[in-house]
């Protein structure tokens, strides 16, 4: 479900929104460029750390795989 119709399922009229919205900027202008640097650097760690893991899950079953047909 799209943001804006949870917010009209909440009473809040597109003019509303727009107020809203407008007093984010006004209040939080200067931040969101920051906002968005350290949301980015999140989601960057967080892949490396998905590549990290899933590559040490794959050697790891590689060195039991190697185990295993070595012992045969």
């Amino acid at each position: 479900m799209e943001l804006i119709s949870i917010f009209l399922l909440m009473g809040l009229s597109p003019g509303e929104l727009i107020v809203i919205g407008v007093v984010l900027i006004i209040l939080f202008g200067a931040k969101i460029p920051e906002l968005a640097r350290g949301l980015g650097r999140g989601i960057r760690e967080f892949k490396d750390a998905t590549k990290e893991i899933k590559h040490n899950i794959e050697e790891s079953a590689k060195i039991e795989e190697d185990k295993t047909t070595s012992s045969k």
